[in-house]
């Protein structure tokens, strides 16, 4: 298994993890992990929104041979948060989820190993600040992973908490 599809394979369970909260008691469900934190709705939320930005955007200029282009973080943050609390059922935001990231998974895999590690530029910045190594979706897709997987420990550990874990 190459390298490029074993990040791809790791990005994709993300959507079978997400099975775990479909019991997930509702009040909790919406109740912030912690003190100034975002609730588990508004962390599913935040994550399908960055999903569907690369869906949308990244991935199509990717094929273009462009550059990535991504938003203002706070603003983008925003929206997702306030789709959480607009009433969408916790089922419909899961299934939304699982959805989305099948999506992109599917997308993903059918692009090529040298477009996946194509150097490109991310906000018109061409290396990672903090590691020196050259954009390229390929490592976009596995900072993606890494942030799902800080997400899913910040669940997990309020799940604990609550002894549902």
């Amino acid at each position: 298994m190459s390298e490029e599809t074993k990040i791809i394979s790791e990005f994709g369970k993300y959507s079978s993890w997400l099975n775990t909260l479909e019991d997930m008691d509702e009040t909790l469900w919406s109740k912030p992990i912690a003190k100034d934190k975002w609730s588990v709705s508004e962390i599913i939320a935040h994550i399908i929104n960055w999903d569907n930005h690369l869906l949308s955007e990244v991935i199509p200029s990717v094929r273009n041979e462009k550059g990535m282009e991504f938003p203002d973080f706070d603003t983008h943050n925003k929206k997702a948060s306030d789709y959480a609390k607009s009433g969408i059922s916790q089922s419909k935001l899961l299934e939304e989820a699982k959805d989305t990231r099948e999506l992109l998974v599917k997308e993903l895999k059918e692009l090529s190993t040298e477009m996946l590690n194509k150097p490109l530029t991310a906000n018109s910045v061409t290396h990672c600040p903090h590691t020196g190594t050259p954009y390229s979706l390929i490592y976009i897709v596995k900072e993606f992973t890494d942030h799902d997987n800080h997400h899913r420990g910040q669940i997990q550990q309020f799940l604990k908490e609550n002894n549902l874990d």
